[in-house]
């Protein structure tokens, strides 16, 4: 199975995500570091918020096949600028999250997304699981 590193600003469900697809019990848990699971690489939402932390995850994304950036149906923007994919060599995909609250504009998220530059794109709610199966046959090829 392929590793992916979670990339996305605080709150848009990075750690939710990474529990639920271990099977783990959801609870909070802000991450403070960079955690490593057997195909999951979790990062804090500050190190892609700050420009100075952002370089240690253009490092550690050397250590996944997959860059998953996660950005939440609840957002009001992206942190994401436009073609921001073609930075990287592995292969970028989107995952909108939180799909399951009631204020989400999932179509807006993927439209973001795409703008960012991703061709794949997984829409998943943790809570619920749905689409976190899509995933998972991405990271299986």
């Amino acid at each position: 199975m392929k590793k992916i590193i979670f990339m996305g600003k605080t709150g848009c469900g990075k750690t939710t995500l990474t529990q639920a697809m271990r099977g783990e019990r959801i609870t909070y848990h802000k991450t403070q570091y960079i955690n490593h699971y057997d195909c999951i690489i979790d990062t804090p939402g500050e190190y892609a918020e700050n420009k100075l932390l952002g370089r240690a995850l253009a490092l550690y994304s050397y250590e996944a096949d997959v860059v998953g950036l996660l950005l939440s149906a609840t957002e009001e923007y992206s942190l994401f600028p436009p073609c921001i994919t073609g930075m990287c060599n592995r292969d970028v995909i989107g995952i909108v999250t939180q799909i399951d609250k009631a204020d989400a504009n999932t179509a807006r998220a993927e439209e973001w997304l795409r703008l960012a530059g991703c061709n794949t794109i997984f829409c998943v709610s943790a809570v619920t699981g749905e689409g976190i199966d899509g995933i998972y046959e991405y990271l299986a090829q």
